[in-house]
């Protein structure tokens, strides 16, 4: 066995000392079109990663690079790409000791992993809602780069070019703060708004409600000059948080 081998069978091994029918049958309640998981909760998943990261403190951030590359291309389980995804994370930070681990080309290996390996909307938003907000934290000019995957043939990653933006509308990054070009937030749905996947459809309406928390106005107008066209649970995730006055007049 090489040495990608032992690392696949000690993470494999450790979901299956951490599984259970109940917890798979818990998991596939979110999942009205199947998924395909061992029966590992967020906990175990947490547990097992911070496990692995103990017992092999010397790897290096491009050694578990390769690591989760494989995890990946072997996968059976949902649960082993949340845990390649999340062996990434703490080597995402921009900080002394995690200076440039990764080159901004990163971003296309991002691309990669939605198309071909994310197959459900929790692999989609865990990555982009984690790993990937963590690596673009530190380099916030390849924010906007993201938006070219509205235009990927795989539903997965158009889904993503919204969920990837849902945390930087208004984002502290220490002594300023960035703010996304609302602009771009409304091409974004215009893009996707005529898209004939229901989880695209959600995450547009998601990126539409934490827009309005700093844009409620401009979402307003955009909501009215197309409702016509919009897809009627992506209206209500897009109005959730706005008073009820304006959430009856929007849906009348």
């Amino acid at each position: 066995m090489n040495e990608l081998g032992y690392y696949l069978k000690r993470i494999k091994q450790d979901l299956i000392n951490a599984s259970s029918q109940q917890k798979a049958d818990a998991s596939r309640r979110y999942f009205p079109h199947g998924i395909h998981c061992i029966g590992a909760n967020a906990a175990d998943i947490k547990s097992i990663i911070k496990s692995f990261h103990l017992d092999f403190p010397d790897l290096t951030a491009h050694e578990m690079l390769g690591i989760s590359e494989y995890l990946l291309s072997h996968a059976e389980f949902n649960e082993e790409f949340l845990i390649a995804f999340g062996l990434l994370n703490k080597y995402m930070k921009f900080n002394r000791k995690y200076q440039d681990n990764y080159g901004d080309d990163l971003l296309l290996r991002f691309e990669y992993w939605l198309e071909h390996y994310a197959n459900n909307w929790a692999l989609v938003d865990d990555l982009c809602i984690k790993t990937i907000y963590q690596f673009l934290i530190s380099r916030p000019h390849l924010i906007e780069k993201t938006q070219c995957w509205a235009h990927s043939p795989v539903p997965w990653c158009r889904r993503a070019s919204n969920v990837v933006w849902v945390k930087f509308i208004k984002r502290k990054m220490g002594k300023s703060t960035y703010y996304l070009d609302k602009a771009l937030v409304f091409k974004n749905c215009d893009l996707l708004i005529a898209d004939d996947d229901e989880f695209v459809q959600k995450s547009i309406g998601w990126l539409l409600k934490v827009t309005s928390i700093e844009h409620e106005a401009d979402v307003i107008a955009y909501i009215q000059k197309n409702r016509a066209h919009m897809v009627r649970h992506t209206l209500r995730y897009g109005i959730e948080k706005m008073d009820e006055k304006t959430r009856k007049a929007l849906l009348g």
